[in-house]
């Protein structure tokens, strides 16, 4: 089946006090977001990028591609109001029979083995999200009283959440709620079991400019990255 990835990179640079978008942050030398197109496109280099980013900083980007002499042939679609939108946009161009993988283009260390195991498992299972144990404990918070909770049940969802196309493409014909946070959430509206693989715990999202600094040291003690 044809593989496709749908990097959604709707970021501002509020939560690091800076104008610059957290996907065009440079991460030891290079943007975020090439940083996570690359990683799948060393896994499979004919696979077909749809990248989603706020229609107003479609040309930043543009002038970072040619600056940074990113040559991963990518389709480019304008972003909507929510995620769930922007994703929704990408769907537009895509077509029944693929296996399509929606990411963060934000998680730029994410690895190889992560991504064959979303993209092996969703083509037998229908679909595939990586997801990690907690590490710590956790508490439930309502009104003024909290309640500690078995963390064992729960676990932290990461990207790439990959789906048979099919699913997807019915999946988005659901009027929108804001109970849809993730793809998972809504393809499991529209009444299909989702299944959970091992997800890899230094793919973390980037946010923060700790998280930076953690990205940063990753990278440098990690060659396979």
């Amino acid at each position: 089946m044809e593989q496709i990835a749908i990097i959604v990179a709707g970021g501002s640079g509020k939560r690091m006090n800076t104008e610059i978008p957290k996907q065009f942050l440079l991460l030891n030398g290079d943007p975020v977001l090439m940083r996570t197109a690359r990683a799948f496109h060393q896994y499979n280099p004919s696979m077909k990028f749809i990248i989603v980013l706020p229609p107003d900083q479609i040309k930043y980007w543009q002038t970072l591609c040619k600056k940074h002499r990113f040559n991963i042939h990518h389709h480019i679609v304008g972003g909507g109001k929510t995620r769930h939108h922007s994703v929704k946009n990408a769907i537009r161009e895509i077509l029944p029979g693929c296996l399509v993988a929606i990411h963060d283009g934000v998680r730029p260390l994410i690895s190889k083995a992560l991504i064959q195991t979303c993209f092996d498992t969703a083509g037998i299972l229908g679909n595939a999200v990586p997801a990690i144990e907690l590490s710590e404990s956790i508490r439930e918070v309502r009104n003024e009283t909290n309640t500690g909770i078995d963390r064992s049940g729960y676990r932290l969802v990461q990207t790439p959440q990959v789906f048979q196309s099919d699913l997807l493409i019915d999946a988005f014909r659901q009027p929108y709620t804001d109970v849809f946070t993730d793809e998972a959430s809504l393809v499991e509206a529209a009444g299909h079991k989702i299944h959970l693989v091992k997800g890899q715990p230094d793919n973390l999202k980037i946010t923060t400019t700790l998280d930076m600094c953690i990205a940063s040291a990753i990278l440098e003690n990690c060659s396979e990255l």
